[in-house]
């Protein structure tokens, strides 16, 4: 069975916390699998926290079970260290830690609603795809 490299933006991450009834919900409900690993790093777990923990965003969870989350997806994701940094690359900076992460760990996708902010990447190999499509990629029912 092939083993996917993913690293996942953001927005899948709060979308997944305010519902569980999408696919970044499932897609995070998987997150241990053994068809993918998830690679991570420190400035990717930053921006997960900060988002995630702003009020504005309607998360149910306190903030005691959102430091678990980040946790738990510390201890089962690959860590990576950026040496190096590609910015300026794409339109929002605020998304290149996603790409440097992802090239750095040769992963294999992005995972995020935002494809368009990743225009570019397709030339380092990496492919951008929602979290219903990764699923499909990875052989789960939808």
């Amino acid at each position: 069975m092939k083993k996917y490299k993913i690293v996942i933006d953001t927005n899948v991450i709060a979308s997944a916390l305010r519902s569980k009834r999408g696919y970044s919900y499932r897609l995070l409900s998987i997150l241990d699998d053994e068809r993918k690993q998830v690679s991570i790093s420190v400035p990717v777990i930053l921006e997960y926290e900060d988002v995630i923990k702003r009020e504005k965003l309607n998360i149910k969870y306190k903030k005691s079970e959102i430091d678990d989350f980040l946790d738990f997806i510390c201890l089962i994701g690959e860590q990576r260290k950026i040496h190096y940094l590609w910015r300026p690359i794409l339109k929002d900076r605020k998304d290149d830690m996603f790409f440097e992460l992802a090239v750095e760990s040769e992963s294999n996708f992005i995972v995020t609603f935002n494809k368009r902010d990743f225009e570019g990447t397709e030339k380092f190999g990496i492919k951008i795809l929602a979290p219903k499509e990764f699923l499909k990629v990875i052989g789960e029912k939808i």
